[in-house]
């Protein structure tokens, strides 16, 4: 039987599994349970060597700091606070000992950087390979977490950050090309990603945002599960993405397509949500306009107001 695809198979476990009353399930960064007056949120992650991470190109203080990062983006994406992590590991023979409590180490790094405990999880070995799962839990007022499907007609998208460093430093990585000081930046910027938890905090309490979501497998991706949740269609524009420096430069010395890069190499780890134009005056935080949301269900692309017929897709898993 055809594979339905890494998100096809979401939708298929999600029918099996509807989320009980109250609660909010399959479908968002994080999964919401009510507690008391407020809610819990809950997300996990999974790295696999080879997949999400190079053993013989990250240290494993990077791989413990990823680990950790990319679970707390979840709760960064709804605008809650994280409360603890959860930590699963799957190690083989040569990973044992030293590498695994170089992995702690890093783990600790940012756990104590965000002030959030590991108070639990397993550990097993592995035949060849690491595997890795952070379960975290967060919390957000109730009502107030922000989810995917809140965009509304009109609204401004923005994203929180420069795109396409992780994948820049991912690609120069496989292409081994020279390590100049701007490769390095983009490489580690691969290796040690920004959880913007803070940033997610404000703006939840703005009261102003529509929709939110963090870019782990890129812009082209993410938004479509946004638009999907939403029930709307979107116009990006590919020169208004934020890209730093360092890609733009990389990029042109490479020969390498930055807007490529951007939008579908994913594992930035920015927020991207909706709101209302002219958001980034209001607010004490960096963030930028990209595109609209507009009625329909088709993502378009322009170049200086211009529709372009090239269609960036972003990463999957399947």
């Amino acid at each position: 039987m055809k594979s339905r695809g890494e998100f096809g198979f979401i939708d298929y476990i999600k029918k099996h599994f509807p989320a009980p009353e109250g609660t909010i399930g399959i479908g968002d960064d994080c999964a919401v349970l009510p507690a008391g007056g407020g809610e819990l949120l809950f997300s996990t992650d999974l790295l696999m060597e080879g997949v999400h991470f190079l053993r013989n190109e990250s240290s494993p203080e990077d791989v413990g700091w990823k680990a950790a990062a990319v679970n707390l983006s979840d709760i960064a994406s709804m605008g809650g606070i994280p409360v603890a992590t959860f930590l699963s590991i799957a190690l083989p023979k040569d990973a044992q000992g030293e590498w695994a409590e170089r992995f702690i180490e890093g783990y600790t790094q940012i756990s104590r950087q965000y002030d959030v405990p590991l108070l639990g999880g397993d550990t097993t070995s592995s035949l060849r390979d690491i595997a890795i799962n952070v379960g975290v839990l967060g919390r957000s007022p109730s009502g107030k977490r922000l989810m995917r499907s809140g965009a509304k007609v009109g609204e401004t998208i923005y994203v929180t950050g420069p795109l396409g460093d992780s994948a820049g430093g991912l690609q120069a990585i496989l292409e081994d090309i020279d390590r100049t000081e701007e490769v390095n930046v983009l490489i580690e910027r691969h290796k040690r990603p920004v959880p913007r938890v803070s940033t997610g905090r404000i703006l939840m309490e703005s009261g102003k945002v529509g929709a939110m979501m963090d870019i782990s497998d890129g812009i082209a991706s993410d938004l479509r599960h946004i638009m999907k949740a939403s029930g709307a269609g979107a116009v990006i524009s590919l020169d208004r993405i934020p890209c730093s420096p360092e890609l733009i430069s990389v990029c042109a010395g490479q020969g390498w397509d930055r807007y490529e890069l951007a939008t579908s190499g994913g594992e930035d780890f920015e927020l991207l949500f909706t709101g209302p134009a002219d958001l980034e005056n209001e607010l004490d935080i960096k963030i930028y306009p990209v595109g609209k949301i507009v009625e329909g269900d088709e993502l378009i692309w322009t170049v200086d107001s211009r529709t372009v017929d090239y269609d960036y897709v972003g990463y999957n898993h399947f």
